[in-house]
């Protein structure tokens, strides 16, 4: 039983899932995931271990002899992770506003990742951010607070040798600000967005909030009021306590 891949690679199962707010690797939302297995940062692993699966059961397609079957589709499903990984870091820099591939972006994109995860910043704003910093990096210090635990700090340093790897960019600021925008939704479905839509709809037959909700997510990379409720995150106390069942 391998949920939520298909060969086509749509997502046709979603289950118990839910959107990544605070950034850690370690989130589980799943009820019955005491152990951490499905957590955002093993989603990879997890992948393989599906791709595994398949291959056992096509194995007596592959090759009449068993032991030649095993060898090929091993040599495949150990090649997975290095796909992943640079397909990943294509996205990552298409995040970070890069269309060129150089040496120390992996880096470079890793320790964006570190200061979202020590800040414990919201995944979809924190890389949002970006758009505006990329201009003036002062526009991170909202991210990051002022509490002086040296975050700051630190994420002032990583802009510095962000700014500089864009400079890098044959094609200009503005170019690399629209590939952030275009990589970087501004509204996601909000897991409490979601659950009041759900409840409006189901317990009081208001379809109002979904459609707010729809309306929302028919352009998530447009830019947002501030003020705007589906561009902002839950309440920490409400996404600490968020959990999903299967048959959601």
């Amino acid at each position: 039983n391998t949920d939520n891949m298909t060969i086509s690679g749509e997502t046709i199962d979603y289950g118990p899932c839910a959107f990544l707010e605070a950034y850690d690797p370690a989130t589980v939302f799943s009820s019955i995931d005491t152990g951490g297995r499905y957590a955002f940062g093993n989603q990879p692993h997890l992948a393989r271990w599906n791709l595994a699966r398949l291959a056992e059961a096509l194995l007596p397609l592959i090759d009449d002899d068993s032991e030649r079957a095993i060898t090929q589709a091993t040599e495949i499903i150990d090649a997975f992770p290095g796909w992943f990984d640079e397909r990943w870091q294509t996205v990552l820099r298409a995040k970070l506003g890069l269309a060129s591939e150089q040496p120390g972006d992996d880096e470079l994109a890793a320790d964006w990742l570190k200061l979202l995860e020590e800040g414990r910043i919201d995944y979809t704003l924190g890389w949002r951010a970006l758009g505006p910093a990329s201009a003036d990096a002062s526009a991170l210090n909202a991210l990051f607070g002022t509490a002086d635990d040296g975050s700051k700090q630190r994420a002032t340093a990583w802009a510095a040798r962000w700014h500089a790897r864009l400079a890098a960019e044959s094609d200009g600021a503005d170019a690399c600000r629209a590939r952030i925008q275009a990589a970087n939704p501004a509204v996601i479905a909000r897991n409490h967005r979601v659950e009041e839509a759900l409840e409006a709809a189901v317990d009081q037959g208001d379809l109002e909030p979904f459609d707010r909700l729809l309306e929302a997510l028919r352009a998530p990379f447009a830019d947002r009021d501030a003020g705007d409720a589906h561009a902002q995150p839950a309440p920490a106390d409400v996404t600490a306590r968020y959990r999903t069942f299967c048959g959601t």
